[in-house]
């Protein structure tokens, strides 16, 4: 049970893996919002504080994912990048299937070459 919530709400039926993540998550932000250093101790005495419990392993993940980071940067660009990367592929989309297509001939080239003109029935290429 998370405080502050209603009984019956929507974050009662988060998971304990979800609940441990959101709270490190919280954490992390409000470090970062005081402008406190973000560690893993840091991490557990702010969660401890406000009467949560998460896996161990969490704070450590989270200290070490952000260290020497900066916090506002993931914040505007997000920091799994999955979406960005979809959208990267999206864009050059045109440019890349050419490039592809152009590739593909080259190896065609290539093979052709390699087995003199001929193709893998030993006729010549073009007949």
């Amino acid at each position: 049970p998370l405080r502050g919530y209603k009984q019956n709400s929507k974050m009662d039926s988060i998971t304990k893996e979800q609940h441990d993540e959101l709270c490190v998550t919280y954490a992390a932000l409000a470090l970062y919002d005081g402008d406190a250093e973000i560690t893993a101790e840091q991490l557990k005495t702010l969660i401890n504080a406000t009467g949560n419990d998460v896996e161990p392993y969490w704070p450590i993940i989270f200290a070490r994912m952000l260290q020497n980071r900066d916090v506002s940067e993931l914040l505007v660009g997000g920091g799994g990048g999955g979406a960005a990367g979809g959208a990267g592929g999206a864009e050059g989309g045109a440019d890349g299937g050419a490039a592809e297509e152009e590739k593909k001939e080259e190896e065609e080239e290539e093979s052709a070459e390699e087995m003199g003109g001929m193709d893998m029935f030993g006729a010549e290429d073009g007949y």
